[in-house]
C-alpha cells in the first residue's frame, strides 16, 4: 500500500524532522518531501504547507505525482474550551469550511459545497487508540473566541483548523481514501486561547501531538484494509 502522510503546519514538519533526523529531504514546487522506511510501514512524508490554499495544492499535487493508494493528514487543531480535552485525538469523519461569506445567495449552500464526509468503511471498527470521531472544522484564521457559540450551534463543533476541510474536499473529488488525524494541542474559550501569545506554548504542545500521532501510526496502517 503506496501511503502519502500529509504534514500541513510548519512547526508540525519542524517536529517530524527532529523525530526522523536522518531523513533524506527532497524538495518538490511546494514543500520538502521524504521517504519513511523506518517504522514498519514505507510511507512517504510530504510538507503541505498551512492553510487551505497550499493544502489543496499540495493534494492536488501528491495525487498526480505519486499516484498513493491512501492518504493520511497528522496534525494539530485547536478546542473548543469545555467541549473538548487537550489531547484528545479526532479521528476525522467530516469536515467543513466554515469561513465562506457569501452576501449574494445563500451561505449555507456554500459552506455545504465544500463540506466533506470520509469514507471510512476501509478501516477497521476496532481502532487502535482512543479517539473522538466526529467534524473538524477550517478556517484559514486560527479560532476567534466569538465565532465559537455560532459553531457550536450550527454544527456541534468542538474543535478547528485551517487545512481538513481542504484536503478532504480535493481527496474527496479524486476517490482517495484518507484518513485524518489531528489531536488537540490547545484550548480557546471566551477568555481567549491560551497559546495565543505564547508561541512556545503551541510549539511545545505540538511536539507532544506530532510524537504521539506518529508512534500510534504504524497501528493504524495495520488496521486499514485497502
Amino acid at each position: 500500500m503506496k501511503t502519502i502522510v500529509l504534514i500541513s503546519a510548519n512547526a508540525e514538519w519542524r517536529v517530524v524532522k527532529e523525530l526522523y533526523p536522518d531523513l533524506v529531504i527532497k524538495e518538490s514546487p511546494f514543500g520538502e518531501f521524504a521517504a519513511l522506511n523506518d517504522i514498519g510501514h514505507g510511507v512517504l512524508l510530504f510538507h503541505g504547507g498551512w492553510g487551505k490554499i497550499a493544502a489543496a495544492a499540495t493534494t492536488q499535487y501528491v495525487i498526480d505525482h505519486f499516484e498513493p493508494d491512501l492518504l493520511v493528514n497528522l496534525g494539530t487543531c485547536g478546542g473548543f474550551e469545555g467541549r473538548i480535552e487537550t489531547g484528545t485525538v479526532i479521528l476525522v469523519e467530516r469536515t467543513l469550511v466554515y469561513d465562506i461569506v457569501e452576501r449574494m445567495g445563500d451561505g449555507a449552500e456554500a459552506i455545504k459545497h465544500y463540506g466533506s464526509s470520509l469514507d471510512l468503511s476501509w478501516l477497521s471498527p476496532n481502532v487502535p487508540h482512543p479517539i473522538l470521531r466526529g467534524l473538524l472544522v477550517s478556517a484559514d484564521r486560527d479560532i476567534v473566541e466569538a465565532d465559537i457559540p455560532m459553531l457550536i450551534r450550527k454544527y456541534d463543533a468542538v474543535a478547528a483548523d485551517w487545512e481538513s476541510g481542504a484536503i478532504a474536499w480535493v481527496a474527496q473529488r479524486n476517490e482517495m481514501p484518507l484518513l485524518i488525524l489531528r489531536a488537540v494541542s490547545d484550548l480557546v474559550g471566551g477568555g481567549g486561547g491560551e497559546a495565543y501569545g505564547n508561541l512556545e506554548l503551541f510549539h511545545d504542545r505540538t511536539k507532544i501531538v506530532m510524537r504521539k500521532l506518529f508512534n500510534q501510526l504504524p497501528d493504524w496502517l495495520n488496521s486499514i484494509k485497502l
